[in-house]
């Protein structure tokens, strides 16, 4: 029988009196990319350390393709990967020194060192910054860097703490492009704040709240939760608020430019088609239409206050 990837059973863990994480369950069988979502302070960071064995954890088991991280620590890291917030870097190394040092941590066998480099290097589009300082790296090429260390040694688990943090629009798509691409090989476990890159990327959702787990689904049910509230229109020939109201639906209209309007309705969800034919009923002249989506924010909310009511 195929070992699970990752197997999570009570896990708990607290930090003098306080329990930062509490009964957390996990298990995943197959590759691809699971969203670990979480306010501040709700013990993501914490989860994730004690899943790459940075943390001993006060109560519970942890498995990493088998091995038990608490009673097999070696056999287990052997397993992960580890890309944290702040890609750890060594800037007066050059990308090949910096690799040869973090291949050899991760014990790569000598004699296969400049095949993992070559093979990494290939994967995360950096085989001509080799020889090129860390230091002199733009903020995109370290942090395929940062992900080229996480996967030198071919581990089951690659653990991602907000990758695309502080790139550029451009740099955020190829990142995420090469996540895609190693999660056909492994599963990746991708930690952000942005809703619309753990939809962009996530095919399942673990959410912690509070320390404990309050969403455990497909991203198909997940965005379930994330309904649309309001739209944003702009209209060329914008009325008065009051012929919005006049929109079957329409709740609340905010005037964020003389062109640029937010509609607030009631769920209806024929709303875009009423606006739509007042538009050009009335020569309003309508350029665009946006449905805007329930903050992040908003949906942990929500489900903590089911968690604590189940």
């Amino acid at each position: 029988m195929m070992n699970s990837i990752v197997k999570i059973e009570h896990l708990s863990h607290k930090y003098s009196a306080a329990w930062a994480i509490r009964d957390i369950n996990m298990e995943f069988s197959q590759t691809g990319i699971v969203g670990l979502l979480g306010s501040n302070g709700a013990g993501k960071s914490t989860t994730m350390n004690i899943l790459c064995g940075t943390l001993n954890q006060t109560e519970g088991q942890v498995y990493i393709n088998g091995f038990n991280m608490r009673e097999q620590p070696q056999l287990a890291k052997r397993e992960v990967g580890f890309l944290p917030q702040q890609a750890p870097l060594h800037l007066e190394l050059t990308v090949d020194e910096y690799l040869t040092y973090c291949a050899n941590l991760r014990q790569v066998p000598k004699d296969k060192v400049q095949k993992a480099l070559a093979e990494v290097k290939e994967r995360c589009s950096i085989t001509h910054f080799s020889k090129r300082l860390l230091r002199n790296l733009s903020g995109g090429y370290r942090q395929r860097v940062g992900i080229a260390q996480a996967i030198i040694h071919r581990p089951r688990l690659v653990v991602l703490d907000e990758p695309t943090n502080g790139l550029d629009p451009n740099q955020i798509i190829e990142v995420r492009a090469l996540i895609k691409e190693i999660a056909k090989d492994c599963l990746v476990i991708f930690s952000s704040h942005i809703l619309t890159e753990v939809q962009l990327l996530c095919k399942d959702i673990r959410m912690i709240e509070g320390g404990k787990i309050v969403f455990a689904d497909t991203m198909d049910a997940f965005n379930n939760y994330v309904e649309p509230r309001s739209v944003v229109i702009h209209l060329e020939n914008a009325p008065a608020e009051a012929a919005l109201h006049q929109v079957a639906g329409v709740t609340r209209v905010e005037f964020l430019t003389e062109k640029l309007l937010r509609v607030h309705f009631d769920c209806d969800q024929e709303i875009a088609e009423r606006l739509t034919a007042a538009a050009v009923h009335n020569g309003w002249r309508l350029r665009e239409i946006n449905f805007d989506k329930t903050a992040l924010d908003t949906i942990f909310k929500q489900l903590s206050i089911k968690s604590s009511q189940s």
